[in-house]
């Protein structure tokens, strides 16, 4: 108790927020997106906004066809554009846009955190999951592994 007599709370300024969308969930990625897109303008902070390929979900016909990843990379990188444009008429000054391929908690946490270096990491929580208690496993894995702060966002 002695401790937080002599306690001053300090002011937590972000200078790069991480925001990771799914293109397959619309409703979690924009509660998380507007989310970071606040915190960005409020903080005048640089704003990544990633979204990860799952080559996984693709069959092994697919995964193996260069021009079925070529379409679906350029879908992702096209409703990127869409996120980046929208958040820079919110006001959010520095974005930059990241396609990467894998599983999405792992390629986040052993590439993207890595080479963008946020203070902050914010995940939707995917729709399917809202009637439990619980993230999704690519959050979680995001949640548990990230050497930086991050918030789920339902």
């Amino acid at each position: 108790m002695d401790e937080i007599k002599n306690y001053k709370v300090e002011k937590v300024d972000y200078s790069k927020i991480l925001i990771c969308v799914d293109s397959d969930d619309f409703v979690s990625s924009k509660n998380a997106f507007n989310y970071a897109c606040s915190l960005a303008r409020h903080h005048d902070a640089e704003l990544g906004i990633v979204s990860v390929l799952e080559t996984g979900d693709l069959n092994i016909f697919q995964s193996l066809d260069p021009e079925v990843l070529k379409e679906r990379r350029s879908e992702i990188k096209k409703l990127l554009g869409l996120y980046g444009q929208k958040a820079e008429e919110f006001g959010v000054k520095d974005v930059h846009l990241m396609v990467t391929e894998g599983a999405p908690g792992t390629t986040i946490v052993e590439k993207v955190i890595p080479s963008f270096q946020p203070d902050l990491v914010i995940v939707g929580v995917e729709e399917k999951n809202r009637t439990r208690n619980t993230i999704g496993s690519q959050a979680a894995k995001i949640v548990n592994n990230a050497r930086c702060s991050v918030s789920v966002i339902r």
